[in-house]
């Protein structure tokens, strides 16, 4: 695995929301560790955009925490990219550049379940059947 550092306002989410509960586990876990010391965050670029792929949680407390520049790595799972654009072009409709703009789309888990794990199984749902 590649290993680099990358200004965390570059890189654009592929979600549209943090689960509050799962964040404060997150903070919890950045509060007894060593910064430096984090697993880098996955990446992908696609055409132009470079997004993350996973991580969003740990990125968005790293920014609340004033960390800029992130480790990161390219992804190179054999992921529904597809799914990905698609989930990168609903962020950009609703805003989302960089991880500081989920700042107000933190959620309690039923809301996150509700708001984002079913749209993305119907989203999901919908690509798969268009491609049939």
């Amino acid at each position: 695995m590649n290993i680099f550092i990358k200004d965390i306002l570059s890189i654009q989410p592929s979600q549209l929301y943090i689960n509050k509960e799962k964040l404060g586990r997150v903070n919890k876990y950045l509060d007894s560790v060593n910064i430096e010391d984090i697993n880098p965050l996955p990446i992908k670029k696609i055409g132009n955009n470079i997004f993350f792929t996973d991580g969003h949680t740990r990125a968005y407390a790293l920014y609340k925490r004033g960390i800029r520049k992130i480790k990161v790595y390219w992804d190179k799972d054999d992921l529904d990219w597809d799914f990905y654009l698609n989930c990168v072009c609903l962020c950009k409709e609703e805003k989302i550049y960089s991880i500081k703009d989920l700042e107000d789309k933190i959620v309690d888990p039923e809301d996150y379940f509700e708001l984002w794990i079913k749209r993305c199984e119907k989203m999901y749902d919908d690509l798969k059947a268009s491609s049939n």
